[in-house]
């Protein structure tokens, strides 16, 4: 307990940037990764081929690698980034291969009986995506939108290699001030599981009352 004491302000401040990291990635992610989905529905090749290959990329490499790709890479190219927005650059490009893939899910698990509905009607495309067929993705696409922020909010562990003060460093930091890192350790891995718990259960609140607007 007088571990947790001393340590209470740093585990503040450390708690502040995970969250800061974890929610300004996925926001910027989603909107990223919606593109990307509409890019792989494309009747255009080019856009196709452009949004297969930043998935593959992005799915295909370490996180980690991407992290210091662009943090002690781009300097290389004349292009220096802070460590927080370094870190948020490249969780927010890993996030986007993963949710473009769960939001092109959701759209094609709409029924295509839905476009022909709306185009028998002489409703425009974008108008029928997006009052119709936008709606009913995003309620198919949730769960694994929930699964993937819950473990964005992990992967921002990794930010603690470029020097991030999040809360894995912070552990990090007591254990060498104290040389228990065991209680260090445990203490932060609890509010990591603290976190996604809260989030899983706002994830099934979210679940339950679309299902219900839907029904």
């Amino acid at each position: 307990m007088d571990m947790l004491a001393d340590s209470f302000p740093m585990l503040l401040r450390g708690l502040g940037i995970t969250l800061l990291l974890g929610v300004v990635s996925f926001v910027l992610g989603s909107g990223l990764g919606a593109l990307v989905a509409l890019a792989r529905i494309s009747a255009f090749r080019v856009l196709r081929g452009a949004a297969i290959m930043f998935v593959s990329v992005f799915r295909g490499t370490p996180l980690l690698i991407q992290i210091m790709i662009i943090y002690f890479g781009l300097p290389q190219l004349g292009v220096q980034l802070e460590p927080v927005p370094s870190a948020i650059l490249a969780l927010s490009l890993f996030a986007a291969a993963y949710l473009s893939e769960n939001f092109r899910g959701g759209i094609l698990g709409v029924d295509k009986g839905q476009w022909e509905a709306a185009s028998s009607i002489g409703m425009p495309y974008w108008r029928t995506f997006r009052r119709i067929i936008f709606p009913q993705a995003i309620r198919i696409a949730t769960p694994a939108v929930g699964g993937r922020f819950i473990a964005l909010m992990k992967d921002t562990s990794l930010a603690s290699v470029v020097t991030v003060v999040e809360l894995t460093r912070v552990a990090e930091s007591i254990g060498n001030a104290n040389f228990r890192y065991m209680e260090a350790f445990l203490m932060i891995g609890a509010l990591y599981w603290l976190i996604n718990t809260l989030l899983s259960v706002g994830q099934g609140m979210l679940e339950r009352r679309l299902g219900k607007a839907y029904a």
